[in-house]
């Protein structure tokens, strides 16, 4: 199939064919027949399927055939709303390429940044606004903003938005949108909640759904290398330096992990940089951008803040920590090998994280290939109940004494200053002893 079965209008196709887009991706060819012919639309589908295409294109076709030629200021007659400000930034830059042959005005907004640049350009008119929950509502309230012309409502990555507790914000939005209007809603996952969710929003929807949660796309090759905890960080180095990766994203579990990391990478060489949801929304930007210009080889990033990223033919993700929750892990290699480019997903696994890759090959019905010419191979076994508690009481007093340092300024004599899996090593022996003896 081609977009032109799709009967794309021109001005679009000319923008799509600059891009290098000729073939809708399944998602797209099932899901923009229905949203021009003014159907609610309840799309599930994984993240690298091209699902902001599906939704964004008819959008702009819409309203170009209707308002496209007016020279009236603009109306607002369609609202996106998504989780992260990363996210919002990437659909609202597509909504841009999309519609480059065309008068369609756009804008995105989001919280972290002063808001006085985006009153302005609302106070321009647009006809396409992306936004996050929070400051969406917050211009709402300050009467900067108003839903009453609204005619299409995008709710995107609606899994997430209920992960980071959103709910309430969403149910204040729907009562601030028209009645009388077209709804589209976009999920990963499609748990209980979310259909609960769905029928809030949706009038008679037509459901689509492509590449289910479990699997992951036949172009992304996985491996696995399994370790010690202690053995991490060096074994991310060896890795980095025998394939030559020159851009990878790695994903961890905390922000605090993100950081550490980062510091690791920095004191060995390796031009890095971490993204978090504590980052100030320009350190997210600049992050992003000299990750994109190749700038820097590592991105660090958690998976809140990972969401939003989009690389043009990103080949490597790297596992360092191993998510608990099989679904994670689909959602995080799925950021490698999208529009059918080929990706490398490589998980380094310590013991205590060995149910994860069990929970997760069931998931995918797959073994991950397990790289044995490993220099820092697994020999340690997973703690018992009483070495995790004395683990957790050690990472405990090391993160208030971490803190305690930076706050008094004496982060460069702390103890977080020496190398991390000597430290480790000792802490671990330490806490493994004391639970043996007790």
């Amino acid at each position: 199939m081609k977009f032109e079965d799709l009967k794309i209008i021109e001005p679009i196709m000319k923008a799509l064919k600059t891009k290098g887009y000729s073939e809708p991706t399944p998602i797209q060819a099932k899901a923009i027949p229905h949203i021009l012919n003014r159907k609610d639309v309840l799309g599930c589908a994984q993240t690298g399927t091209g699902k902001t295409a599906a939704f964004s294109i008819p959008i702009i076709q819409l309203i170009h055939k209707i308002e496209g030629n007016s020279n009236a200021k603009p109306t607002l007659r369609s609202l996106i709303v998504t989780p992260t400000r990363e996210l919002a930034i990437q659909i609202d830059e597509n909504i841009k390429d999309y519609s480059s042959n065309t008068n369609i005005k756009h804008a995105v907004i989001f919280g972290g940044v002063k808001q006085e640049q985006q009153v302005r350009t609302l106070k321009k008119g647009v006809h396409i606004l992306v936004a996050t929950p929070g400051r969406l509502l917050d211009l709402i309230s300050q009467k900067h903003l108003s839903l009453s012309d609204v005619k299409l409502f995008v709710l995107d990555e609606a899994d997430r938005m209920l992960d980071m507790g959103f709910i309430n914000d969403i149910k204040k939005l729907l009562k601030l949108l028209p009645t009388e209007r077209q709804s589209l809603f976009f999920s990963a996952t499609m748990p209980q909640n979310i259909v609960e969710l769905s029928n809030t929003i949706l009038k008679n929807p037509i459901k689509v759904e492509v590449a289910a949660v479990s699997s992951t796309a036949e172009t992304i090759t996985q491996y696995l290398y399994y370790t010690n905890r202690t053995d991490k960080n060096n074994l991310l180095l060896h890795i980095l330096k025998e394939r030559k990766i020159d851009q990878v994203l790695i994903f961890v579990r905390t922000k605090h992990g993100a950081d550490r990391i980062f510091r690791f990478l920095t004191k060995n060489n390796v031009k890095a940089a971490s993204i978090h949801g504590d980052r100030a929304q320009n350190q997210r930007q600049k992050a992003l951008q000299d990750f994109k210009s190749k700038e820097i080889t590592a991105l660090v990033a958690t998976d809140i803040a990972a969401r939003g990223i989009d690389i043009e033919k990103l080949t490597y993700t790297i596992n360092l920590d191993i998510p608990n929750i099989a679904e994670t892990y689909v959602h995080r290699i799925g950021r490698s090998g999208r529009a059918g480019e080929d990706g490398i997903a490589i998980s380094i696994c310590e013991p205590e994280e060995n149910a994860y890759v069990k929970d997760i090959q069931k998931l995918i019905g797959k073994k991950i290939t397990v790289i044995e010419d490993n220099p820092f191979p697994q020999t340690d076994k997973p703690m018992t109940e009483e070495e995790k508690k004395e683990w957790n009481k050690e990472k405990q007093k090391r993160k208030q004494e971490f803190f305690a340092n930076r706050k008094n300024g004496k982060q460069g004599n702390s103890r977080s200053d020496k190398p991390k899996n000597e430290r480790s090593k000792s802490k671990d022996n330490k806490s493994r002893n004391k639970a043996k003896e007790s």
